[in-house]
């Protein structure tokens, strides 16, 4: 099993609150990039019976976090907390649908990073997108085993 394989296990295993109320899950998760899903179902949507703007916008943010926070180096956890999420809508989802989240890490320094992300409808279609600033929790951003300024997460 691979490293990547230990720590998508481990984060399924171990996820929050939120997850569990919400029911999203974390499908892939590796160096710099991170899968969210979430089949819709009628407690997600809002009056009009499509997916509410602000489950998209949590799992628009849940997976960049998760981009940003993968640890290569086996037994540590990285955190972080959301500093701004812009988000752009484009598309709706309904109940029954399955909605895919891909969020990658874009840059950043030690402490503050950058990612990109987009919400996939069952179609394929673009959703929503949103791109995200993030500061890593006090010892997480030397948690990771990566030199300094070696530009990766």
């Amino acid at each position: 099993m691979s490293n990547d394989d230990d720590n998508l296990a481990f984060e399924q295993q171990h996820g929050s609150g939120l997850q569990e109320m919400l029911g999203y899950r974390l499908v892939e998760w590796r160096m710099s990039e991170a899968v969210v899903t979430l089949k819709v179902a009628a407690q997600h949507c809002n009056r009009a019976g499509i997916l509410h703007g602000g489950v998209l916008a949590t799992l628009l943010d849940t997976a960049s976090g998760y981009a940003c926070c993968y640890c290569p180096v086996p037994g540590n956890i990285r955190r972080c907390l959301t500093l701004s999420l812009t988000t752009q809508f484009m598309g709706q989802a309904r109940v029954g649908e399955t909605v895919s989240v891909v969020a990658q890490y874009q840059g950043g320094g030690r402490k503050i990073i950058f990612t990109t992300a987009a919400a996939y409808g069952q179609q394929g279609s673009i959703i929503a997108s949103a791109s995200g600033t993030f500061r890593y929790h006090r010892g997480s951003e030397d948690e990771a085993g990566m030199p300094r300024g070696s530009g990766q997460p």
